[in-house]
């Protein structure tokens, strides 16, 4: 289809160019465009300081990633709109997650070694307790209908962050959706970069889990193969904590999400609801594990 006239305006382009959207975004709007260089893809946001997203911190991170050989190439960016390589290669789904936990782990593993060596400029630290805090302030200045649980959200939080362990800071992706990987048939990519910053492993680890709905089996693989050994109880318990504060922090960005944007075909509610149900599934098995947190 003939580009719209935001995207034919980028001075980028060589030769005739031609476009069709991508879905999927809850948040930003993109597109796959091909002139005579070859294929690419488009994607216009602006800053969201009530996600901490900052889109020249963004463009680094998308920068550093593909020197370290995870991410594809930044071939334009200006204000609101960033261009990248096209990848050739097949989106992941939570199947493919589940499948390959020894492979995510390995991969996760090397990304937090290699980055920081790549990023550049003032460190950006992505800790997701003071996340749901601040979410929380963002959600009760605004007329939302969620207001009344945030009460219990920051309680649920605080048990949540008490029983985490110490690990060593990495950088982290911070936003492992199984539609954030790309598979190529040879390796594995990451995608969007939004949220990624240095922090604890355990978030990048227990989003992954969590967001593919992994089972005992496929996260034990997913740690071994992270981390080398088997982990600890210790370990184990603060991951099944981690897991937990992932979808309340998944559920409170649609809270937010649902205050301050507005995608074609994004109900943020709905979405704030779904994870708010797996929440209580991933609380009800830890409970069973461990007791109440």
């Amino acid at each position: 289809m003939s580009a719209p006239a935001h995207v034919l305006a980028l001075p980028c382009w060589s030769g005739p160019v031609s476009a069709e959207p991508l879905e999927g975004g809850l948040s930003n709007e993109s597109w796959k465009v091909s002139d005579a260089a070859g294929v690419h893809v488009v994607r216009f946001g602006r800053d969201f300081p009530f996600h901490h997203v900052d889109r020249a911190r963004e463009v680094m991170t998308a920068r550093a990633a593909h020197a370290a050989g995870f991410g594809p190439a930044v071939e334009y960016a200006a204000e609101g709109v960033t261009v990248v390589a096209f990848v050739p290669s097949r989106t992941w789904e939570a199947t493919d997650l589940r499948a390959a936990p020894d492979r995510v782990g390995r991969f996760l593993r090397a990304f937090h070694d290699a980055m920081p060596d790549q990023v550049s400029g003032a460190g950006f630290i992505f800790w997701p307790f003071h996340v749901i805090r601040d979410y929380a302030r963002t959600i009760a200045a605004g007329n939302s209908p969620f207001a009344p649980e945030l009460e219990g959200f920051l309680a649920l939080s605080r048990r949540l962050e008490a029983v985490q362990v110490p690990l060593p800071i990495v950088f982290g992706h911070h936003d492992l959706l199984p539609a954030n990987f790309l598979d190529d048939g040879r390796k594995l990519w990451l995608i969007d970069y939004e949220y990624a910053g240095f922090g604890t492993a355990m978030f990048d680890l227990a989003g992954a889990a969590s967001n593919a709905g992994m089972d005992g089996g496929e996260t034990a693989a997913l740690l071994q193969a992270y981390l080398g050994h088997a982990p600890g109880p210790d370990f184990l318990r603060a991951f099944d904590a981690m897991q937990c504060a992932s979808l309340l922090r998944e559920a409170m960005w649609a809270m937010v999400s649902d205050l301050h944007l507005a995608a074609p075909g994004a109900d943020y509610r709905a979405y704030a609801r779904e994870n708010l149900d797996r929440l209580a599934a991933a609380l009800s098995d830890f409970t069973q594990k461990y007791g109440a947190p």
